[in-house]
């Protein structure tokens, strides 16, 4: 146990301030003794992880830190040809007349992410190699239900092992449980508790590896992947190469942690995309990207023009609420289009350059990749925020979009 530990050692912003107490659990029991411990004497309390999207106050936490540092990736079976089912699981082609083989895996909170996808690029296992490079641990992967290049989390996870805030024991919690949608979950929504454990479905390529002699990954979904590989669209890759490529994607952007690359002192990318309606999307110049997105992302739609209730979701969700329980809605109108904005688009077309920062502050956008920003050498959390803000009213004025950050922030405001 530590006393006044900085956290700005234990975030990849390297910002935050003192932790009243600071524990590490590198066991399961560990893990579950101390949170218990934490919320029996009702202490103010803060799971960390890599510390990779954080954003901690100067004033650092009144309470006690509990860094997940817990160890352990077990393969718990495998499907495929050999169960006599139909390749229902969706994780990859079926070869000959066996089923499409998955193998599942669970992972300790703690492993750093990067590790486990190393892991499972090195075994032949698919699914994951797209998601390289992304900085953090297990457990905080399904809080914020990562992606990258054209995979997301939500693909692969199965469920987590969940110790709500008071309970003296995990539960297993299924994905569909979870409420995941575009860098969310029910557990980044206000949902108490430390993830334990996560499982995962990932494709087994030993038989197409038997076959063909090489680990063929997911269909690739990205296109900027897509040139990188100089393949096409759907189009099938070696597993290694898609990782490789991903982490020299990565790493032009700044995105990949490297002591040598100030750019990469960040929490990686600090806004996310915003989802506006196709109405909105159609007053941005025509040059803007834009992506149309599935009905089932409408729970992600992002307020625009500075509050919720200007949103076309939210106005018909306060219509239906303003109906009693035994009413029906018979005159909302039908649901408009959403559509995913760039984030990096909006940020430079209104006027922030990559490398901008605010006069005299030590805070600045990436030199790279004008979604991240960085400490450019002892920046203050207050410099941080205070050029995040900058950025959001930017966009505002500029397009009345407001973007929302990413990172966790913990006694700070934007």
């Amino acid at each position: 146990m530590a006393r006044d530990f900085p956290l700005s050692e234990l975030t990849t912003l390297r910002v935050g301030g003192p932790a009243r107490k600071l524990v590490t659990a590198t066991t399961q029991r560990d893990l579950v003794d101390l949170a218990t411990e934490a919320w029996t004497h009702g202490e103010h309390w803060l799971a960390l992880g890599g510390g990779s999207n954080l954003l901690m106050a100067d004033e650092g936490f009144d309470g006690t830190v509990i860094r997940v540092a817990t160890k352990g990736i077990e393969v718990l079976g495998h499907r495929g040809d050999d169960d006599g089912g139909p390749a229902t699981d969706g994780h990859g082609p079926v070869l000959g007349d066996g089923a499409a083989a998955s193998v599942r895996i669970r992972v300790l909170a703690g492993e750093n992410w990067d590790d486990l996808v190393a892991w499972t690029v090195e075994r032949g296992y698919s699914g994951f190699e797209a998601l390289s490079g992304i900085p953090g641990s297990v457990g905080a992967a399904p809080v914020q239900n990562i992606g990258a290049y054209g995979q997301e989390l939500e693909a692969t996870l199965v469920a987590i092992d969940f110790l709500d805030e008071g309970a003296d024991a995990p539960r297993r919690m299924t994905a569909d449980e979870l409420g995941l949608g575009y860098r969310t979950s029910v557990l980044k929504r206000g949902l108490r508790g430390i993830v334990v454990s996560a499982e995962f479905d990932l494709h087994d390529t030993s038989a197409e590896r038997a076959v063909l002699g090489e680990a063929l990954g997911q269909p690739i979904a990205y296109a900027q992947l897509a040139d990188a590989l100089h393949v096409n669209l759907g189009d099938r890759v070696p597993v290694a190469r898609v990782r490789e490529s991903v982490l020299a994607l990565r790493a032009s952007k700044g995105m990949v942690l490297d002591p040598d690359d100030p750019d990469s002192v960040s929490a990686g990318s600090f806004f996310t995309n915003p989802i506006v309606s196709e109405r909105v999307a159609r007053t941005l110049p025509g040059d803007a990207p834009r992506w149309y997105l599935a009905e089932e992302a409408a729970d992600v739609v992002t307020p625009l023009h500075g509050g919720v209730d200007d949103s076309p979701l939210e106005q018909f969700l306060a219509h239906q609420a303003e109906l009693g329980a035994d009413e029906t809605a018979t005159d909302a109108p039908p649901a408009e289009p959403l559509v995913k904005l760039s984030a990096a688009w909006l940020i430079e077309r209104s006027g922030i350059r990559r490398g901008f920062a605010l006069p005299g502050s030590r805070a600045a956008v990436s030199s790279k990749h004008t979604l991240a920003l960085t400490n450019r050498g002892g920046a203050s959390a207050e410099e941080i925020a205070q050029l995040a803000r900058f950025v959001q009213s930017r966009v505002q004025a500029e397009f009345g979009i407001v973007l929302h950050p990413e990172p966790v922030l913990v006694g700070i405001e934007l």
